[in-house]
């Protein structure tokens, strides 16, 4: 049972969150899922019936000690077609959500078990970037590591979008690549209670 330690205006307590021992192929498959479903997918070649080029005949069959060639748009020449080359897909698949939210608590559990899990309650800050350094600061974070800030105070969201070493994100877009690609994540104490029933649906 993990103790986390409220900080805050309405901090000075602390949340037990039962976490899962982290598996490394589950956040494997977790965050390939991600950036699966992230690839845009647009890469396209022209096979050579798309290719502007003249289909007539190079030059004879016989009689010039040449290959035998047709036309220039075969993928052979330059500025003929492509052969089997990209074309616009979907790269995105399906995961059972119970692996997704498995992999979202073992985040969690990996950057609590670093200590470098923060949860807030009551952020007090008017919106401005250099309150927000100024709390960062009085809370450990001088822009050495990266940090990730989940939250639904506006005034956070806003304060903090101009800081270089952090991204801000609301509660519903917590996820598990963007945990593990930062340092530090500072979240909303009351978007923990959440995550342990998801954990525990994961463990059913």
């Amino acid at each position: 049972m993990a103790q986390i330690q409220v900080v805050g205006k309405n901090g000075g307590r602390s949340i037990e969150l039962e976490l899962p021992e982290v598996n490394p192929h589950v956040l494997h498959e977790v965050v390939t899922w991600q950036l699966a479903g992230r690839r845009r997918g647009t890469a396209s070649t022209k096979t050579r019936a798309q290719v502007a080029r003249t289909g007539r005949k190079m030059y004879s069959q016989k009689g010039t000690g040449n290959a035998r060639h047709g036309d220039r748009t075969v993928p052979t020449f330059v500025g003929g077609g492509v052969a089997f080359g990209p074309k616009p897909r979907d790269y995105s698949y399906t995961l059972p959500r119970k692996v997704r939210q498995l992999g979202l608590a073992m985040a969690l559990a990996d950057r609590q078990a670093a200590g470098m899990l923060t949860a807030v309650d009551g952020y007090d800050l008017d919106g401005k970037t250099k309150s927000f350094v100024k709390w960062a600061k009085d809370n450990g974070m001088d822009g050495t590591e990266k940090v990730l800030i989940v939250t639904d105070d506006e005034n956070v969201l806003r304060s903090a979008r101009n800081v270089s070493w952090v991204t801000a994100l609301p509660v519903a877009g917590l996820n598990t690549y963007d945990i593990l690609r930062h340092d530090r994540l500072v979240i909303d104490a009351v978007a923990l209670e959440p995550a342990q029933e998801l954990q525990e649906e994961a463990q059913q």
